[in-house]
């Protein structure tokens, strides 16, 4: 039997992995069931283990004493918030296009994320279909899983082929991935210390963060520091089609601009945002941003000591480091939802109950960024944090397995409805779960509704 890893052991791996020290670990104080959520990765664990990370990073960065507390049932809807929101009053839209989803192949299964236009007309010109479930199911037949995967890829489409977990470890990127730190930190050149830190009455009031992520884990890393007092400032793309339903869900206490980087005025308007921030999150493709003339090193020369925080599906580099992907792809490709069939018996795809790549690596993007923050007090510099969704995967990969996962009963999360919160919004009332943890007496808070798309200025506050 492979032992499962508590939380307490999974959290003190990620502190003192990304450089935090041992003692401020005995502040924190978990609370509530170990597994709850049902699969043979440990999903209570790691969502513990990430948010509770990060909920210490800002402690540590604004010098709030007092125990950190987090509570597992809580834990365990934070990473399955876009669950618990809705409009009040408006049936919820459904959370995936048509033809997104599973596929039987001619020999095994695989993934089509076509949730945007981008991503749907590449995968259905390759498979030469109409956007019908039952015409591009027909269509995916015909192909080996692989072939599939590289055709839709190759056309700039989103797909995975499912994949075990040992034909991941041995696939090259796999390997690659696997030898990569969990949140990776380098310095980006030198900058005296600026002394950021708290200055008003949240912890991280006074930090300027500017929001260049999408769906999920960015969204997920800059409103958990906008729930700690942070200044967060989306940059919207023009024309950028977002779910609305969760681009509510991640949009409490942001205001969002809108800029296109390649028009001279509006690149004028990002570069003087840059220069007044302390931290850049961003959730492009490596070289994406690059390209744009905007890499961590210009966005440093811009703004000396700025911590610049990026994260991808596959990773900074390798073989798939240009690969389009998200949450639900990753786990088909590194043999989480082969796994999840297994243990389950079933004879499809079984993925996680939560997609919780994407939030365990959104908190974890927090918690880096704040780390970066707070050896640039001390140490001065510029840092650049990179992590990915396929290294995430291989850290819940390593903690272990929970063998009655799908013989208990189903976890009764109704307790989270005491965490639920129901706020005004420009788009009516919107019922959604309330910021997970606290610091001695302080609890996160969002002090803003999210605004629509574009709809505030691009200056800071």
């Amino acid at each position: 039997m492979w032992w499962p890893v508590p939380a307490e052991a999974a959290l003190a791996g990620v502190w003192l992995g990304a450089g935090g020290a041992a003692d401020a670990l005995d502040r924190v104080e978990l609370t509530g069931s170990p597994l709850l959520l049902p699969s043979p990765f440990l999903v209570t664990p790691a969502a513990t283990a990430t948010i509770a990370a990060a909920t210490l990073a800002v402690a540590e960065l604004a010098g709030v004493p007092g125990p950190v507390r987090l509570d597992t049932v809580h834990a365990s809807a934070a990473v399955r918030c876009e669950r618990y929101v809705s409009i009040v009053g408006v049936a919820p839209p459904a959370m995936w296009d048509a033809v997104a989803g599973d596929y039987r192949a001619a020999d095994g299964w695989i993934r089509l994320h076509t949730n945007y236009a981008q991503h749907r007309d590449p995968a259905l010109a390759v498979l030469g279909a109409p956007p019908e479930r039952e015409a591009v199911a027909a269509a995916v037949r015909t192909w080996k899983a692989d072939e599939l995967e590289a055709a839709v890829v190759g056309a700039g489409g989103c797909a995975a082929a499912l994949r075990s977990h040992d034909e991941w470890l041995e696939h090259e990127h796999g390997r690659h991935v696997g030898d990569r730190p969990l949140v990776a930190v380098e310095r980006l050149g030198d900058a005296p210390p600026s002394g950021v830190g708290a200055s008003g009455d949240a912890p991280l009031s006074g930090l300027r963060v500017l929001d260049l992520t999408r769906v999920f884990a960015g969204p997920v890393a800059t409103r958990f520091l906008a729930g700690w007092g942070a200044d967060v400032l989306r940059v919207e793309a023009p024309a950028f089609d977002e779910l609305e339903l969760l681009f509510i869900e991640v949009g409490f206490g942001k205001r969002s601009c809108a800029l296109d980087l390649r028009r001279d005025e509006h690149r004028a308007a990002f570069e003087a945002l840059v220069a007044a921030a302390d931290v850049v999150v961003h959730g492009y493709r490596p070289g994406a941003l690059r390209g744009l003339g905007y890499g961590p090193d210009a966005l440093a020369a811009l703004r000396p000591g700025l911590v610049v925080a990026g994260l991808s599906a596959y990773g900074a580099t390798g073989p798939w480091a240009e690969r389009r992907g998200f949450d639900s792809l990753v786990q088909m490709s590194t043999g989480i939802a082969a796994e999840g069939a297994a243990v389950a018996g079933a004879d499809q795809p079984v993925p996680l109950p939560c997609q919780l790549l994407d939030h365990a690596t959104g908190y974890l993007v927090a918690m880096g960024a704040l780390r970066a923050l707070q050896r640039e007090t001390t140490e001065g510099g510029s840092w650049n944090v990179t992590l990915s969704l396929a290294r995430t995967a291989k850290w819940l990969d390593g903690l272990g397995r929970d063998e009655e996962a799908f013989a208990r009963p189903p976890p009764d999360l109704a307790d989270a409805d005491q965490w639920c919160l129901t706020s005004p919004t420009a788009w009516g009332d919107v019922r959604h779960l309330g910021p997970p943890g606290a610091i001695g007496p302080l609890r996160p808070a969002w002090r803003r509704p999210p605004s629509r798309p574009g709809t505030d200025p691009p200056e800071w506050r």
